[in-house]
């Protein structure tokens, strides 16, 4: 399966959720993508004790799963992409949509 997870919240809980069940989904073999869009950007931002966002964006990376955030929410916010999550726009989510067997938002 292909699943696309779109991720616009800032609340820390359900965005590590999200980024649980992509890494999940890579060990059963699913190819995951995730946009990160508006808030979604600031995810990395979200980190705390119970809530280790950037350590589960690392392992759905490690596994093949891709992130890509808005380079249009990201200049709003005068922020730049990383290496963990590159520039993007909105035709990759397009693309992500239209080639997704099921898509997620959070």
């Amino acid at each position: 399966m292909k699943l696309g997870i779109i991720v616009y919240s800032q609340n820390s809980e359900a965005v590590w959720n999200a980024f649980r069940l992509g890494v999940y989904a890579l060990g059963q073999g699913d190819a995951v993508k995730v946009f990160l869009l508006a808030n979604g950007v600031d995810c990395q931002s979200l980190d705390g004790e119970n809530f280790k966002i950037t350590e589960q964006m690392q392992q759905l990376v490690d596994k093949g799963g891709i992130i890509l955030a808005c380079g249009t929410c990201l200049k709003l916010r005068q922020k730049d992409g990383s290496e963990l999550c590159p520039l993007s726009s909105m035709k990759d989510l397009h693309e992500i949509i239209k080639d997704s067997d099921k898509i997620i938002s959070i």
